[in-house]
């Protein structure tokens, strides 16, 4: 038996506790893990509460993240006692996830545990300081450099946007934090953002054009958030945009794009492929400084995590939030 966060029930009808699980109920996999650490996204916060139909079958154990070490494996690349670091997949969805003291995988799916990092560091990065580093690598690839103008980041108290801000800024580039928590503004700055933008300027309607202002933008946000983004970019500036936080729709014209040859780049982080999932984590490893990871990191106990993602959705949670799951 082991502890795990069971959803449970239906799709709207659904029962979430923290309970003991036999191992016989883990879902086929070549390799089997003794989860170290975990982390709640905003993924497993819509899960968790029920405000999104994430999981696609149930029971179900969330959590897109997990590290953790190696107890059994049929898969070539890995053996017993192996580190290994998890995120996406399809992992807290489709399959059982990583708010469990155990886990059993597609070997598939998981990348070696970087050497620079431990089990908690993996974990206080997780999918959305990956993500960060996707949609860092998106702009590089598309020619912004720190000498190209500022760079525009929305959401940047989350976690996503936290890791963003403080990669940029360590690359050398000048960094706008955007954020509806002004009270933020230190912890922010702490991070490398040279200003801060309040979010309500950029969340209604705006122009089709707005001034030349940022040579790059990342946006977790969407909706009218990432079209005024879209709107205020200079000639051949480059958007990555990898979040819905304020809503699925992109209500916005074609005038960015075919007056100003803006390029808006969608960025996934769930079935990256292997090699870009290995990049992004060797970069993490050069351009992330562990200090800064250590300050955005909530450590919330395993038989608190359920609460966590009410208050996650509540949006009174800042940076990244890490849960000892083996404790």
């Amino acid at each position: 038996m082991f502890k795990g966060i069971l959803m449970e029930g239906s799709r709207g009808d659904q029962q979430v506790s923290l309970k003991s699980i036999d191992e016989a109920w883990l879902p086929e996999g070549d390799v089997s893990v003794d989860v170290a650490y975990s982390t709640l996204n905003y993924k497993d916060a819509l899960a968790i509460t029920g405000t999104a139909p994430i999981a696609k079958s149930y029971p179900m154990v969330p959590g897109i993240d997990l590290a953790g070490v190696v107890t059994e494996s049929s898969n070539p690349e890995f053996k017993a006692g192996d580190e290994v670091v998890l995120n996406g997949w399809g992992v807290g969805e489709k399959h059982w996830g990583g708010l469990a003291q155990k886990a059993r995988l597609s070997g598939d799916w998981l990348i070696p545990l970087p050497a620079s990092f431990t089990t908690r560091q993996a974990m206080a990065i997780g999918t959305a300081g990956y993500t960060a580093m996707l949609c860092v690598l998106a702009l590089e690839k598309h020619g912004v450099t720190p000498d190209s103008g500022d760079i525009l980041v929305t959401g940047a108290t989350g976690g996503v946007g936290s890791v963003a801000v403080a990669i940029l800024a360590k690359l050398g580039y000048s960094v706008t934090a955007v954020t509806g928590k002004l009270e933020e503004e230190s912890y922010l700055r702490s991070l490398g953002a040279k200003q801060i933008l309040d979010r309500a300027e950029l969340s209604e309607p705006g122009k089709p054009l707005a001034r030349e202002t940022w040579a790059g933008a990342i946006d977790v946000a969407g909706g009218h958030v990432l079209a005024s983004v879209c709107a205020g970019m200079k000639y051949r500036g480059v958007v990555a945009a990898c979040g819905l936080a304020a809503g699925m729709d992109f209500p916005a014209t074609v005038a960015p794009f075919i007056l100003r040859s803006v390029t808006l780049c969608g960025v996934d982080s769930v079935m990256a492929p292997k090699k870009d999932r290995l990049e992004a984590w060797e970069r993490l490893a050069q351009d992330l400084s562990p200090e800064l990871l250590d300050s955005m990191i909530t450590e919330v106990p395993f038989d608190e995590a359920i609460e966590a993602a009410s208050q996650f959705m509540d949006g009174t949670i800042r940076g990244r939030i890490v849960i000892p799951v083996a404790e």
